[in-house]
């Protein structure tokens, strides 16, 4: 990805995408600073790296009314940690993608008089923040059991996890039940090995996984799930990264 203007950032909280919402979205992610520095440091100040943290701001314009809208989405969250996926362009397969887990901590709403109803929101974290792509994209509903396609994100070194993100925007159907995983193998995925499983859902909603830290040679990963109830429709995004 080159140099490009922001102007398709796509922003997936628990179990709402607020990229139709937002105008503006910020991710920072740092390091304490702990000063080591003693007599034989030379002269020179020594810095060791203490705890991380990372930070999702954004702002827009305020709806309400649905749990998909930004003000139902927001209260039913605040205070709440879960899953959030920033994208910086689109969300299609393999599109770059920030994940992590955090604590929705603030919501501000409204403005002068004669002003567009805008609100803002920050979720803190409490999982580092996860530079990864997108498995699964938000605009194709799923009415049966299936898989997705497979990423290349290589093979995980040990200390090192797989972090994976789901957010269910909508279920439709009679008893609709859907049960998300997270397979690897070679690129035709002839023996997936199911290396994360999500718990079964059958309302909006997210989650996050993450792996044990244990090395895993395969280097391709995908999402499969497996669809149940009458007449179900789900849709829903899937982020993966590695960190």
């Amino acid at each position: 990805m080159g140099k490009f203007i922001l102007l398709d950032t796509r922003l997936f909280a628990p179990g709402a995408d607020l990229s139709g919402a937002s105008n503006k979205i910020e991710l920072t992610s740092e390091i304490e600073d702990k000063d080591a520095t003693t007599y034989r440091s030379g002269g020179w100040k020594e810095v060791l790296g203490g705890l991380g943290s990372a930070e999702i701001s954004a702002e827009g314009l305020w709806e309400a009314g649905d749990p998909s809208m930004v003000d139902d989405a927001s209260w039913s969250t605040l205070g709440g940690i879960g899953p959030y996926t920033v994208c910086p362009g689109d969300s299609v397969v393999g599109a770059l993608a920030y994940v992590t887990s955090g604590m929705r901590a603030d919501y501000k709403v409204g403005d002068a008089v004669g002003e567009i109803a805008p609100w803002s929101g920050t979720v803190k974290s409490s999982w580092p923040l996860v530079r990864g792509q997108i498995a699964h994209p938000p605009g194709t509903a799923r009415t049966a059991t299936g898989t997705g396609t497979g990423l290349n994100l290589g093979a995980i070194p040990a200390g090192k996890r797989l972090y994976a993100a789901l957010h269910v925007l909508s279920a439709t159907g009679t008893t609709p039940s859907i049960t998300a995983r997270i397979e690897s193998g070679d690129a035709t995925f002839t023996a997936p090995t199911t290396r994360l499983t999500f718990a079964a859902a059958t309302t909006a909603g997210g989650q996050i996984l993450r792996g044990t830290g244990t090395a895993v040679a395969d280097a391709y990963y995908r999402v499969a799930w497996t669809v149940t109830g009458t007449t179900p429709s789900f849709m829903f995004a899937v982020s993966l990264g590695i960190r």
